[in-house]
């Protein structure tokens, strides 16, 4: 049954790219300026919140079925009803209608033209590369961080050790409540420090996702300080660092809609998901397992060096993040230019030979 297991979960994988490329183009087709950007974080508070669900609802269903076979039985109901949902009630707005370009975005570029054009746009590429180092440290954490904190509790001879797989039941669902809360937090208040710093500056959205990043980064280090001696602490850190991590999501979103013209955004949010997956969360959890592993081949087997050699390997978590927030600086740079470069596309049918799109 496994590849039978690796072929539902590949199809599972088709809807999220196809729902996750096409639904900001829609927003950004239906709103512009600071309500795209209230709109986008709706739309991306309900990463965190469904991930933070899916913690609290798998462990639950697990524990009261009795087999994990049931958690995975959720989700393919509730995809049926948000699909309903979508078919009757979403519009299907015309590409760039909202920006009052419907006329001149009839004439299609090609696939391979439009590809050029992202790889030429800087903010595009460092800003889809931050976003890399946000889906490798959410990645990493939502698969360790609740196995972490465990053996930080059996460390700390509050907790007995675990001798069955899933362990950290009770952690699963506080970890999974603060991910609902603090994507919630995280994308208003990153939405918020936005909207207030686009009166003082022109480049508020990547130095917002900057500071968010590194602040962030901070944070995530002190969990791993905070786990040998208060779990309480560690918590409060997880919560700190995952609300500046989650404040740069819609951002990022509105950073290309602002880069980006209409008839390219479908593909520039396909290739920038594409990337984050392949470069973030679809190697990073087994990154941190293996490394954590060859810690502990080098030491001897004791409840000690299994919580220590896994904080060893999280700690490459802030790393990454850090260099998420250098991109993010580096974004800043090209921001203006590459949106003055959108801005003239948009307004041309045929844009002249000093406009690279």
């Amino acid at each position: 049954y496994f590849w039978l297991l690796v072929l539902s979960r590949g199809l599972v994988g088709i809807g999220e790219a196809s729902y996750s490329t096409i639904a900001p183009t829609i927003i950004g087709d239906l709103f512009t300026k600071n309500t795209r950007t209230l709109m986008l974080s709706v739309f991306y508070f309900a990463i965190p919140l469904g991930s933070g669900l899916g913690y609290i609802t798998g462990s639950s269903v697990k524990q009261v079925a009795g087999d994990w076979h049931w958690a995975l039985r959720v989700s393919p109901l509730l995809g049926m009803i948000t699909g309903t949902l979508i078919l009757i009630f979403v519009p299907a707005a015309k590409r760039g209608n909202v920006e009052q370009l419907g006329a001149q975005l009839k004439a299609q570029t090609s696939w391979l033209r439009d590809m050029k054009a992202l790889i030429r746009n800087r903010s595009y590429v460092f800003s889809s590369l931050a976003t890399s180092a946000v889906s490798f440290a959410t990645g990493a954490l939502g698969m360790w961080i609740p196995l972490y904190l465990h053996r930080a509790q059996v460390v700390q001879k509050t907790a007995e050790t675990c001798s069955s797989q899933p362990c950290g039941t009770k952690d699963s669902l506080i970890f999974g409540a603060i991910t609902c809360f603090t994507g919630f937090l995280g994308v208003i208040t990153g939405a918020g420090a936005t909207k207030w710093c686009r009166l003082k500056t022109q480049r508020a959205d990547p130095l917002v996702c900057a500071v968010g990043m590194l602040g962030s980064a901070i944070f995530i280090c002190l969990i791993f300080v905070a786990a040998k001696s208060s779990l309480v602490g560690a918590y409060i850190c997880i919560f700190i660092g995952e609300t500046l991590l989650f404040s740069n999501w819609a951002i990022t979103a509105d950073i290309l809609m602002y880069v980006v013209i209409p008839t390219r955004r479908a593909t520039a949010v396909a290739l920038q998901s594409f990337t984050s997956h392949l470069l973030g969360d679809a190697g990073s959890p087994y990154l941190i397992g293996f490394i954590s592993d060859l810690i502990r081949q080098s030491t001897k087997e004791s409840p000690v060096w299994e919580f220590l050699s896994l904080g060893y390997a999280l700690m490459l978590c802030p790393f990454v993040v850090v260099l998420g927030g250098m991109f993010f600086l580096a974004t800043a740079l090209f921001f203006l230019s590459d949106r003055a470069k959108a801005e003239q596309v948009n307004q041309l049918v045929i844009p002249p030979a000093s406009v690279k799109v």
